[in-house]
């Protein structure tokens, strides 16, 4: 309207100034028609315009999606126009809550990602806006009221306002008996650097990708279906240019190399919209005790005195196909479920690998028979014939198999952020995780297992190592999070014991870091040594997706859960020890039993028979030492290993979750005995000079220096990590009595191992030195320790932990560090007279001189 006044008033003033011109010039007739035609021309405008204003608004349907229109049907119906691309939105979706997944379909190499992982996911809501227009919104779950009709509610909502990222001018309204929709333009919208739907500023700024170019972007195809609508893109982005600098600096991310060739880089990415159920699935609420991710978000209630935290289980939905069905069940027959879970394999992925990664999903059919369901789970080969499948199209969960010499396997899922209903995998699968599987086995089996004993396995070994990790992997995408402490209820030397292995396997649950058997010995007749399905593991399917009958909600279904998990807790092989804790030795990965200690002395023994093999194992003509080099690394990270495995029982808690309607502690000192056996494995094992480490025979080989620096490395951490102040600490707080291991133990007992030479007179040959060094720094370090973050109960669902910070100053630390080191000065002085090895006697003179600095600083 503002527009139409002002060309109103143009016209007027023209004509004023044209009738003045005509009564003082009018012998000037070719200036008059000028005007004349000026003024055709705004009226023209004017009347233009005016028929705009009376055609504004969505135009017919045929008139937009005319007969050229290549259109599908779908959720979203698509259809493409000449170079346009128009959604057709149904006012039936309109409010209701939608899942934007978005994953790499193509990437550029060498920048550690791949076809097939996912990008982003947020869920969104279409909604009709003002002016004939429809608003897309990013939705973000963090509060909620259960009750739509109280004043809570209303107050909640004040507070949770999702930000728009869209807004669409409806180009046309179909009418239809069955509902009205609306027809928009998202060509510009989906053809542009969304967030919701791209890179976030963090992924850009880790591959280094500058502006969207999009010029060099456009939408390659839309397709819809029943409850999805998959948009294929081509984005383009510049690439940050690499500064000049004559000096050194840290740099954020890494250039891929397409970026430095080129100056862009050019990915693939395919999102896909997933319509989630109008009745979420019902809520399992989330218990510790029971080793599942979850998810939360803050509940008002008109009735509470608080917000209360709901946490909820993060699963599949699996339901009977009927209630006869549901009824069978209920009487302890197995079913089938309506709509089961099926995981296809990658048609990328090599042939004589699709069957052991399909072995790894069936493997847990035996779980889904716990909680009463029958076929409830399956791997299925990717039907390549079928064009209508797409392995980016969100409703097919895919085993995705990458080219990339990354050395894992990863299990994620997308799940239903209002119930925890996961809705698609996309399990990640890389090669060179072979690679690792190799390692590990010769590692931790070839003293029992022959067939490890080689450089290349065979394909039925290796094909058994992915089949073990595919059904770790698929464990993830059930909801499972990894079990640290089901190793622990294995007592130590059941792992000797061929018939009970046979039974139980090594480890209740395929969920935990416990590779392979390594405690195992040549005699005692062991060929199983791999990880399985386990009684853990079964109870957990059966917690998180029995189908409770009979009750109301998930209130209701967490009293009957308790009962149920309560009598299961009696059991120590159905327990879960979660993976963030930092101070339970129970919880620890790649450890075996419920004695770190003597389970480390039989891997020890283990790795002496292996690592002078390893020549023999690894060679082959005309290849240099690398193989070797590899191998022999291995054999040193698995010995670091072991004494990680043990130093976590200084100054250990155990943390077991207890309820109050469940009898014991949720925390108990780690006993006086545990923890004086931990420090004489360490004086035994490792700072007695470990000299089997260094066999000549490999070290001339593959480096140049004898192993000295190694051995000193390895202890180095060991010292660190045993007088580390959040350990300190804790060993403070326990040791309050004679009846606990205390600081003053655990500085006692590791001179008693690192300074024997010095009571006993004897010569201290070079890797003694270097540990006697080692040990005189870190106390004098100790003197003024500073502070320490210690971690104390994680929080939250999953992850963090509540830390607080303490000032080691104020505590007994430095006193008994002072105390210790005048002590271990009068020992030193007394022993330099009575030394007469000449290095020997340099070292303790030196050592005497700095603990006198240290005590005495001018």
């Amino acid at each position: 309207m503002k527009l139409t006044r002002y060309l109103l008033l143009t016209v007027l003033m023209v004509l004023c100034v044209s009738n003045t011109f005509a009564q003082k010039k009018k012998e000037k007739k070719k200036e008059d028609k000028k005007i004349e035609k000026a003024v055709d021309a705004v009226a023209t405008a004017v009347k233009d315009k005016l028929k705009d204003d009376k055609k504004k608004g969505p135009k017919a349907f045929k008139e937009v999606i005319d007969t050229s229109a290549v259109s599908q049907k779908g959720m979203i119906s698509v259809h493409k126009v000449a170079e346009k691309w128009y959604f057709e939105i149904p006012d039936s979706i309109l409010n209701s809550d939608i899942m934007a997944v978005t994953r790499y379909s193509k990437t550029a190499a060498g920048g550690g990602i791949f076809g097939g992982e996912e990008v982003n996911r947020q869920m969104i809501r279409w909604e009709k806006g003002m002016d004939n227009n429809i608003l897309l919104r990013s939705v973000t779950v963090v509060v909620a009221s259960p009750d739509s009709t109280k004043p809570i509610f209303q107050a909640v909502k004040n507070s949770n306002s999702d930000p728009i990222i869209g807004v669409f001018d409806v180009k046309a309204v179909k009418k239809e008996d069955k509902g009205n929709s609306s027809v928009i333009d998202v060509t510009d919208f989906f053809n542009a650097d969304n967030q919701v739907f791209s890179l976030s500023s963090v992924s850009k700024q880790l591959l280094k990708l500058a502006a969207f170019k999009k010029e060099a972007s456009f939408i390659e195809k839309m397709s819809s279906y029943p409850i999805n609508t998959e948009i294929r893109t081509i984005k383009t982005f510049s690439v940050i240019p690499p500064s000049i600098s004559l000096t050194p600096a840290p740099q954020i991310g890494r250039y891929l190399p397409a970026g430095r060739d080129a100056g862009v880089v050019t990915m693939e990415m395919n999102t896909s919209l997933i319509l989630l159920p109008k009745v979420p699935m019902r809520k399992r609420f989330f218990d510790s005790r029971v080793g599942y991710f979850a998810n939360q978000y803050a509940v008002f209630g008109e009735e509470s005195q608080k917000s209360d935290e709901e946490v909820f289980a993060v699963r599949w939905r699996l339901e009977p196909k009927n209630a006869e069905d549901a009824k069978r069940q209920k009487n302890g027959e197995l079913i089938e479920p309506k709509k089961p879970i099926i995981y296809y394999i990658d048609p990328a992925t090599p042939v004589k690998w699709r069957k052991y990664l399909k072995a790894g999903v069936d493997d847990w059919q035996v779980a889904f028979e716990k909680a009463g369901w029958k076929n409830a789970i399956r791997g299925e080969y990717w039907p390549e014939s079928d064009s209508t499948m797409s392995l980016e199209d969100a409703r097919y969960s895919v085993i995705r198999y990458f080219a990339a010499d990354i050395q894992n396997a990863y299990g994620p899922n997308v799940h239903d952020p209002r119930s925890g209903e996961i809705l698609e995998s996309h399990v990640g699968w890389y090669h060179n995780v072979m690679r690792l599987l190799r390692n590990w086995y010769i590692i931790q089996g070839a003293a029992v297992d022959p067939n490890a004993r080689t450089k290349k396995f065979s394909d039925e070994l290796m094909g058994e190592l992915v089949r073990f990790v595919s059904s770790h992997e698929i464990g993830h995408t059930l909801g499972l999070r990894h079990n640290m402490g089901a190793s622990s209820a294995t007592p130590v030397e059941k792992l000797r014991d061929k018939a009970w292995t046979d039974k139980n396997g090594h480890t209740s649950s395929i969920m935990d870091y416990a590779r392979f058997n390594y405690v195992a010995q040549p005699e005692d007749g062991i060929t199983n040594l791999f990880p399985r399905i386990g009684d853990y593991d079964k109870w957990a399917i059966e917690w998180g997706y029995s189908n409770i009958q009979d009750t109301q909600d998930a209130e209701a279904d967490k009293k009957i859960l308790n009962v149920k998990t309560k009598e299961a807790y009696k059991n120590p092989r159905l327990r879960f020890g979660t993976e963030m804790s930092p101070y339970d030795p129970r919880y620890q990965t790649e450890d075996l039993s419920d004695n770190a200690m003597k389970a480390s002395e039989y891997g020890i023994k283990n790795l002496k028979r292996i690592l002078p093999k390893l020549s023999e194992w690894s060679k082959e003509d005309g290849e240099s030492y690398k193989e070797l080099e590899e191998l022999y690394g291995n054999v040193v990270s698995q010995y670091r290993r072991y004494l990680g495995h043990v130093i976590k029982n200084v100054g250990g808690i155990y943390d077991t979750p207890i309820t109050y309607d469940t009898e014991g502690e949720t925390f108990v000192t780690v006993p006086k005995t545990t923890q004086k056996e931990a420090i004489s494995f360490l004086n035994t094992q490792l700072f007695k000079t470990p000299v089997w480490l260094l066999d000549a025979s490999i070290l001339n080989k593959i480096k140049p220096e004898s192993g000295v620096e190694a051995i000193k490395s390895l202890q180095e951490y060991a010292l660190t990590s045993l007088f580390a102040g959040d350990r300190a600490v804790r060993l403070i707080e326990t040791g309050t009595s004679s009846k606990y291991y205390t600081l003053d133990d655990l500085f006692t007992e590791v001179e008693s191992g690192i300074w024997s030479e010095v009571k006993a007179g004897a010569p201290i040959d070079v890797y003694r030195r270097n540990l006697q060094k080692l040990y005189t720094e870190k106390l004098i370090s100790l003197l003024k320790p500073g502070k320490a973050n210690v971690q104390s109960v994680p929080v939250g669902i999953t992850y963090g932990f509540s830390t607080r910070v303490v000032e080691l100053e104020k505590t007994d630390l430095p006193s008994i560090t002072r105390a210790h080191l005048e002590s271990l000065r009068s020992s030193i002085q007394a022993a330099i007279p009575k030394t007469t090895d000449k290095m020997s006697k340099y070292h303790l003179q030196d050592l005497s001189q700095r603990i006198k600095s240290a005590l005495d600083p001018k």
